[in-house]
Order: structure tokens, then sequence, then C-alpha cells
């Protein structure tokens, strides 16, 4: 027999976004105990909303991870960053700044970096869609569960993405009970947590519920440059007032207002080891030798905190005096979540708006030398978003039926001001030096080398030359983008037992149209950029115009500055149940994501001089001019060029589901095709978006030389260029009363094809020549986790005791986007614990804790160290034909992970 379907009220009780309490109560450590045990509740009588209807466990073909806020109270999370600690397909990682922070399932996300970007993971928090997966980083309070669901979602929820869905729910509102509990915690790094929650009834058919939060804690990588901060601290809070009304048995709504700060100086980059210099040797192989850039920059004052050997970083950095990595955040919004029964079937609204804003600081160069930095980098999201659905039943409930709409308004307003430093120009005369005359470099001279004036002047002396400005405090001043997107989405999603409950179909479908208007100030101030690109100087341009000098105003409504585009997507799932127990589904599935604009004006097209070059380059500048308006590289900064393609995915999913007694087993294979996968990696100096495909033809080495004008390839020859395939297993044990472990193990294998090509077919950027054949950064082809909690009674005295411990293994993984080998991460294991002793009705309780216990120094990812540089181990290795020097002198950067942290944590709770 189908479960009994729950009435509205009781349905959102359970999710307005997917798996069910009962269903996290039952996946996790935290609450699942032997059967027959005090407390333990048959899997047969769990009732899940996965699929927005209440099905009993078994009967729901979803791969879904599930966790309860005890779960991760245990783990010691308080926000998205540790949930990879008890869901193994699940990663999230940053770089610069947790506003950034990327969500990867099954080996697959977007790089936070670029606004412009969204995430291919959708997160949700309450019901309500955070546009991109670092704004819902902030604190969270007192979460009821969190699900993950993989593979893309489309369907179901209000906003569609192409690799999976984190559900966050929080505790909401509960009638007729008055209680209140909080905790306080401290811990090393000086570390302080503050949390409370206040539950009163406003009379019978309404609730008031108060939540807050306040952290505080130390930065954990030593800061080498006196009088200056510690990096990678903590200073945030946050409060959150919810109203819950129930006037009647049909009309359930739930009211949500919060409000958060963040002030924190974060996040820091270290030097990554071993630091070396290459040259390829006869036989084509790299010969490791001294950095011999090293030595200069430290003679320059970068004050680089070098690791000893063996060591992949040291969490110590030098910064430049006065550059921070600020990092402030304002984020608040409100919601309402509407659901009222309408006889046969129910109607479901959540509307909400949501304020997101935060400002940046960076020491861009991340050494003691004042070479780049920004003080003021401001993002800003307000987010208007409308859901609605309706669903019922038919057939005598063999046709589960679902219809929605969704409506979402986002204004985005980005602005920078990155320039160069004080040491900029004697840096760059260093650079120019060591290229010219190597032997004749003198850091000591104002141009850095014994050259004479008429050979080489310095940066100062060309621009005296040029009749332009020096470089120093040049560069963004405040250049802006305001981006305006407005999606809507019709959805379906309809399940009918062919058998009843036995063989079910479910069908599903989704029509989504997207569009986004640009409107850009340049607000440039490197004027000797344009004047060394139009001088017989041009050989020097590189170093003149890292920042931009050349960019145009973008106004709103010209050529290029438009994004629209619709996408039909949906589902199939055919699953049987040939026993109670047993659930065998399979699926096919197509996922959709926008595409939009490159928010970074460095991906312009820079302009060229058709007479001030050498004959070679004037007749190529001439070539490029003669292309026509708004296509690529065509020698004209024009707004077409930051476009990027929307991601779509074709899915499939094998899966079983075994409710055993005192084991739960689930087991998911996928296969996943990526078409326009979009792309954003670090060059070194600023951030390219690409969408990543595959030619169907041969294209040589065209992907792999030192070329970008090589290997491109036919529009209606193109195939899906990134696959991720593999294996997911979880299961669940009980033991014995009390007792209960939970593994999990997810084998990924999510690899580039070969013969790639970048949007539209355009030749692959000489960058990601490394990419063709190779395996996704960030994607570890093996995760597993653990955990074992044990809750016994102490005695007849109405005490218990917590004994908890779990952990996380991950192969191997390349955290560079453009794969280089010197940012492969080795493999590690991060393990937590907690050990506790509770009064009865657990009124009280006293913690000890630990997190990382094994104190595993693991970097998140690693970039090129910014102008600091160039070259790589594979560069040096590839045949000399394919055009890369013979030498590598890059140095790279690293953001560490955090180190062990431990402490107390006193409850209370009436």
């Amino acid at each position: 027999m189908k479960a009994k379907r729950f009435s509205a009220s009781h349905l959102l009780h359970t999710s307005a976004l997917g798996v069910s309490l009962a269903v996290a109560f039952a996946a996790t450590p935290a609450l699942a105990q032997a059967r027959g045990g005090e407390g333990y509740e048959d899997p047969d009588s769990i009732i899940v909303t996965a699929t927005r209807r209440s099905e009993m466990l078994s009967d729901v073909p979803i791969a879904v991870s599930a966790v309860t806020g005890e779960t991760l109270e245990k783990t010691g999370a308080t926000d998205v960053r540790a949930l990879g600690q008890v869901a193994p397909s699940l990663l999230v990682s940053g770089a610069t700044s947790e506003v950034n922070f990327t969500a990867r399932i099954r080996g697959i996300g977007t790089v936070g970096e670029n606004p412009g970007l969204e995430s291919s993971v959708g997160l949700f928090i309450d019901g309500v869609y955070r546009s991109r997966t670092g704004v819902g980083l902030s604190e969270l309070g007192d979460i009821e569960r969190v699900e993950v669901l993989r593979g893309p979602q489309g369907t179901l929820f209000g906003r569609n993405s192409t690799a999976g869905l984190i559900n966050i729910v929080t505790k909401g509102p509960e009638l007729g009970h008055f209680g209140g509990k909080g905790s306080v915690s401290y811990g090393n790094y000086d570390y302080w947590r503050i949390d409370g929650s206040l539950n009163a009834p406003l009379g019978d058919k309404a609730a008031l519920r108060l939540d807050g939060v306040w952290q505080k804690r130390d930065g954990f990588i030593r800061n080498a440059t006196p009088g200056e901060p510690d990096i990678n601290d903590r200073d945030r809070w946050l409060v959150r007032g919810q109203m819950l009304f129930e006037p009647s048995d049909s009309i359930r709504l739930r009211l949500i207002a919060d409000y958060s700060e963040r002030d924190e100086n974060c996040c820091g980059g270290v030097l990554l080891g071993p630091v070396r210099g290459l040259t390829r040797g006869a036989d084509g192989f790299p010969v490791a030798g001294p950095n011999t850039l090293l030595p200069l920059l430290q003679l320059l004052g970068a004050n680089h905190q070098v690791p000893p050997p063996g060591e992949s970083f040291i969490r110590t950095q030098a910064t430049t005096p006065g550059i921070t990595y600020r990092s402030d955040t304002k984020d608040w919004g409100v919601s309402g979540e509407l659901t009222w029964e309408l006889g046969p079937a129910t109607l479901t609204s959540i509307t909400a708006y949501r304020d997101y804003k935060n400002a940046q600081g960076q020491d861009a160069d991340f050494n003691a030398l004042d070479i780049l930095h920004r003080t003021d980098l401001d993002r800003r999201f307000r987010l208007f978003t409308q859901e609605l659905r309706l669903q019922g039943d038919a057939f005598d409930g063999r046709l589960d039926w679902l219809i929605g709409g969704y409506f979402a308004n986002e204004k985005l307003d980005v602005d920078d001001d990155i320039v160069y430093g004080a040491d900029y120009e004697r840096f760059a005369n260093c650079l120019a030096a060591v290229t010219l005359a190597p032997t004749l470099v003198n850091p000591a001279s104002a141009t850095c080398s014994n050259l004479p004036a008429a050979s080489f002047p310095g940066f100062q002396g060309i621009a005296a030359l040029l009749n332009a400005p020096r470089l120093n405090g040049t560069g963004a001043a405040d250049p802006s983008f305001h981006q305006r997107s407005t999606n809507y989405a019709l959805f379906t999603h309809n399940s009918f037992d062919l058998v009843e409950d036995r063989l079910t179909l479910t069908i599903g479908a989704r029509y989504t149209h997207e569009k986004k208007t640009l409107a850009g100030d340049a607000n440039f101030t490197n004027t000797l950029c344009p004047a060394i690109v139009n001088s017989s100087l041009q050989a020097l341009a590189s170093l003149a115009c890292v920042i931009n000098g050349t960019a145009p105003d973008l106004v709103k409504g010209a050529p290029g500055t438009r994004f629209s585009d619709s996408q039909w997507t949906g589902t199939a799932v055919l699953s049987w149940k040939p026993t109670p127990d047993l659930l065998i589904y399979g699926s096919a599935s197509k996922g959709y994501k926008a595409g939009g604009f490159n928010l970074d004006f460095s991906a312009l097209d820079r302009p060229c001089s058709t007479t001030a070059g050498s004959p070679a380059q004037n007749a190529a500048c001439t070539a490029l001019l003669a292309l026509p308006a708004n296509t690529p590289a065509n020698g004209r900064p024009e707004a077409s060029d930051l476009q990027f393609a929307s991601e779509k995915v074709d899915a499939y999913e094998l899966g079983i589901k075994w409710d055993g007694p005192g084991i739960d087993v689930n087991i998911a294979a996928f296969w996943q095709e990526y078409s326009n996968y979009q792309l954003n990696t670090y060059n070194g100096v600023n951030f390219e978006v690409t969408n990543i495909q595959a030619c169907k033809d041969d294209l040589g080495t065209g992907p792999i030389d030192n070329s970008a004008l090589t290997g491109g390839c036919a529009a209606d020859r193109l195939k899906p260029g990134v696959v991720a395939k593999g294996l997911e297993i979880e299961t669940f044990l009980r033991p014995a009363r009390y007792l209960s472990v939970n593994m999990g193990l997810t084998y990924v294998d999510t690899l580039y094809r070969r013969n790639l090509v970048g949007t539209g077919g355009r030749p692959l950027s000489p960058v990601l020549f490394q990419l063709p054949g190779r395996g996704v950064s960030n994607a570890a082809k093996y995760v597993a986790t653990a955990g074992i909690s044990w809750t016994p009674p102490i005695g007849g005295s109405g005490m218990s005791a917590l004994f908890y411990l779990d952990t996380r293994l991950q192969s191997d993984t390349n955290t560079g986007s453009d794969l280089d080998v010197e940012k492969i991460q080795d493999g590690f294991a991060v393990v937590n614990g907690r050990v506790g002793l509770y009064g009865p009705d657990r009124r009280w309780g006293i913690e000890l804790w630990g997190q990382n216990l094994l104190n595993k120094r693991y970097y998140q990812i690693g970039a090129d160290m910014p102008l600091q540089g160039s070259g790589t181990f594979r560069s040096v290795a590839a045949p000399a034909s394919l055009g890369f020097p013979a030498t590598a002198s890059q140095l790279f950067v690293g953001f560490p992970g955090e180190p062990r942290t431990y402490g107390v944590t006193l409850r209370g709770q009436f």
C-alpha cells in the first residue's frame, strides 16, 4: 500500500524542497538506532517529500544525502563548507574570499571568483534560492537538516541547476511550545561562539521564534609583516526572526526575516613548495634547479615565506603594510511561505527578497612587495523571487501531478579598484631587465639594469618619452558593471503507477527563459598602456598593460550588451519495487544553466596598432580589424567579447535502495555529458571565461600547442566537452542499541574530452593546453566518508553520553582549473571528533571537540602567483614543436584549509 499522504500543514513541516526530516533521521549517524531500540523508527513508516510528495523512503528514486542539524553539530559544521565531511559526493572550496566559494557535486561546479557566473550547484535556504554558493556561507544558526540532491535539477524546484542542489532548512517555530536553548563555545585561536534561540506560542494558532549567533576567532595564517593582523580570522553575527500562522487546518504561513554581518580579514594565500626553476633537458624532460626569480623578489622586499623541504607550505604569509584581506558583508532578507489546501489540490507560494553586499580588500600579489593591491572590491546582489506550485492526485491516487511557475529578478552591481602598487614600476623594470639582459640586472639601479638609458630607460623614462603618467598608483580607479537579469520558468512533475505499488513512471518537464542586460563604466587611469601599444615599444606592453588602460564604457542597449536564451529540459524515471524493501530505478534527464557575461574588463579584446609595430605585427592587426564588428578576436574591445553560452547536461542514472534489518544501502551509478561547460580560469593576471566543447574531428596538436589561432572547430561539428561518470555507495548500520555507523564511497571520473575548443568552436586558449584528456579540477576520483556515533545512557540517572568520530578521505586532486601539476594536492584525510555528557532530558550538556584532529596540512585551491614567473612542468616537458618556452620560473600560491582546532562547548535548554 502507498503511504497515506499528509495534509498541507504536515507537508510544510517536512520540507519545501527536499527530503523530509524523517529521511535525515534514518540517513545519518545522529539518530539512526538499532531495530527495536529506544527511539528507533521503523524505516517502513518513514515518509519523504523528495519529489514534493509524501512517499515512503523506499519509493523515492532520487540520489540524495540528508544530514540532520544534530550531525552537523557533532562534526562542528556551522556553514555549508563542512558538509563534505558527511556527504562524499559534495566538495565546497574557495580561494581569495569566502564570498567566492564553490560547491561541486560529482566533480562538477562553477569557480566562484567571477560574479557573472551562476552556480552549477543550486543553493536554497528555507525554500529561497541564493544566486551564488558563496552568498550562503554565512552563519546559518539552528539547522534542522541539509539535503544534497545529486544530478541536474529543474522539474521540482524554483531554480534549475546542472550538477545538483543543496537545500538547507533551518528550525522553524513550533505551535504550543515555549522554550529556548543556547550554547557557549571556546577553543584555540581564541575562538568564541555564542548562539541561542527562543520559541514562544502566540495563542493556539501562531508562534514566534528568534535565533541569534555570534562568532569570533583569530586568524590561522600568521602575518610575517610587523604590525599587520593575522589572516583568515572570523568575526560574524546573525539574527533571525520567524512567525508561524495556522489560522485553519488548510492554511499555513511561515514568515522569516534575517540579518547578518561579517567583518573579517580573509582570505590569504601562501607560497607553495617546492620552489624551483625548470629547464628542458636534452631528452626533453624538465630538469629542476633553483628558481631564478625568487632571489630577485626577496631582494626587492617580497619576504616570501618559503616552506622547508618536504612541506607544501607553511601557514605564514607576508603582506604589504596597510593592505589587508578585509571582507565586510551585510546580508538580509525576508520571505513568506504559504501553503493552502484547496480540496483536491494544494497551493504553495514562496515569495522572497534578498539583499547581499560585500566589500573586499586584497594584497593581490600575496607578498610584502607592493605590486598589485585593491582596497574596495564591491559586489551587491539584490534578488526577488516568486515560486508557485499546485499539486494533487488523481485516478484513486495512482497519478501524482504537480505544476509550478518561477520568477526571479536580480540586480547585480560590481566595482573594483585594483591598481599598481608603489613598488610596481621598480618590479616591472626588473622583469624587463631580466628579459633584455639578465647578466646586467642591478636592483639598486632606478631601471634595475646597468644597460644605458638609451637601451632601456625604465618605465619611468618611457612615460616621460611618451608624455604619459607613470604606472604606480594607476589602474582600475573604480570600473563597474551593472547587470540586470530576469528569469521565468514553468515546470511540471508527474508520477503514475503503471502497476500499483510496484512499477512507477515519472515524467517532468521545464521551460526556462533567461534575459540579461549589461552596462559598464571603465574608469581606467593607466594611460601609459595605450601609449605603449601605439608606439615602437609594443614589446613592453605586456608589463604596462597588466591592468587594462584601453577599455571603453559599455552602454546599455549597445550591441553585445543583451543576452537572451530559452530552453526546454526534463526528466524521465522508471522505478520498480520487486519487494517492499528494495527499489530499483533508472532515469534520464536534461539540465540547463544560463549563460551571461564575464564581468571582467580584461576579457575585452586589446586594441592593436596598424602602424607602430613591426611589419608583421601591423599586418596582423590590419587583418583583425578587417573582421566584422562583434566577432571574437577582431582587435576591438566590444561587449560581445564578454558573453559566454549556456551550460547544458544530459544525465543518466541507475540506482538501488535497500532497507534491510539494521542496515540501509543506497547505490547509484551515473553518466553525465556537459555541453558548453562554463570554465573560469585564472591565468596569473586575470580570469578567463570560456565554454568548453569538443570537436568531432581530430584537431591534431591545435588544442595543446602555444597558439591561440590553431585548433578551431566548425559549429556543426561540436559535441559535449566534459563527461562525468561514476558510482556512489552509502551505507547506514545500526549494529546495537545507541550505536550507529555510516559509510560512504564515491568514485567519480570527471574528464575533459580530447580535441577541446572554446566558446562557439573557437580555438582553445593556450592557458588551457593541459585540459584535453585530463580530469576536471577539484574532482577527486575517490572520496570515502565514515562516521560512528554512540549515545549510551549512564545507568538509571537519566544522564547520557556521546562518543562521535567522523572522517573524510579523498584521493589526489588537481586544485588548479588550468591543471598545472604544481597544483596537485596529495590525498589526505580529515578527522573530527566529539565527546559529551548530558543531564536528564538533555537540559544541560558539556562537550569536548576537535576538528582536523590530525592537523592535516592541505590547501583548497592552487593558483599562479600574479606576475611572478611563467611556465609550468608540462609546458617545459612539451615538445619544442608546440611552441612553449624551454624554461619555467613560475611561483604558485595556495589557499590553506583550516588547521587543527579544539575546544569546549556548554549547552543548556528549557
